[in-house]
């Protein structure tokens, strides 16, 4: 008799579901206000605010898309929208003829800084508003070491591509 298939308890189904119910409309508004504030998609607002804290303001392609759990290719298609609208530059990496790295511009850094107070209340008064300090405290310490363990798994970019089979 084969196995059971496995399976989620109540306890871990109903926490499985909040934690995707809370971030689908946590995502929603700030998305919403992104466009609303500066134009941006969720992912571009993400490109933007990990260039913004780079020291040098730049990054390599494949750590962007790492970073911000994105495809390559769909990063590629989000950088050169951002490139045409004058917020960031991309110019061959210098130590890899095959890599790109991503630059903030000033334009860039100016609507980081249009929508950063805006995207902060929509995160303050969703996420934050209904929890005491203790609780945003707890939270943080439960979603690190899962966070962790999540990237601890080899990033998409250092998995090796699949080859078509013709059939």
């Amino acid at each position: 008799m084969p196995d059971p298939p496995p399976s989620l308890d109540p306890v871990q189904l109903g926490a499985y579901f909040a934690l995707i119910e809370v971030t689908s409309l946590l995502r929603h508004a700030v998305e919403q206000q992104l466009r609303e504030a500066g134009d941006l998609s969720y992912v571009q607002f993400q490109l933007l605010a990990r260039l913004g804290d780079a020291p040098t303001g730049s990054h390599r392609m494949t750590d962007l898309a790492d970073g911000v759990v994105y495809s390559r290719s769909a990063l590629t298609y989000q950088a050169g929208l951002l490139e045409k609208a004058g917020l960031v530059t991309r110019a061959q990496a210098e130590d890899d003829e095959r890599g790109t790295t991503v630059t903030i511009t000033d334009a860039g850094r100016e609507r980081l800084a249009r929508v950063f107070p805006g995207h902060i209340e929509i995160v303050q008064q969703l996420l934050f508003e209904p929890l005491s300090g203790a609780d945003v405290k707890a939270l943080a310490a439960l979603l690190e070491p899962v966070r962790d363990h999540m990237r601890a798994i080899p990033p998409r970019s250092a998995a090796p591509r699949r080859r078509r089979h013709a059939s």
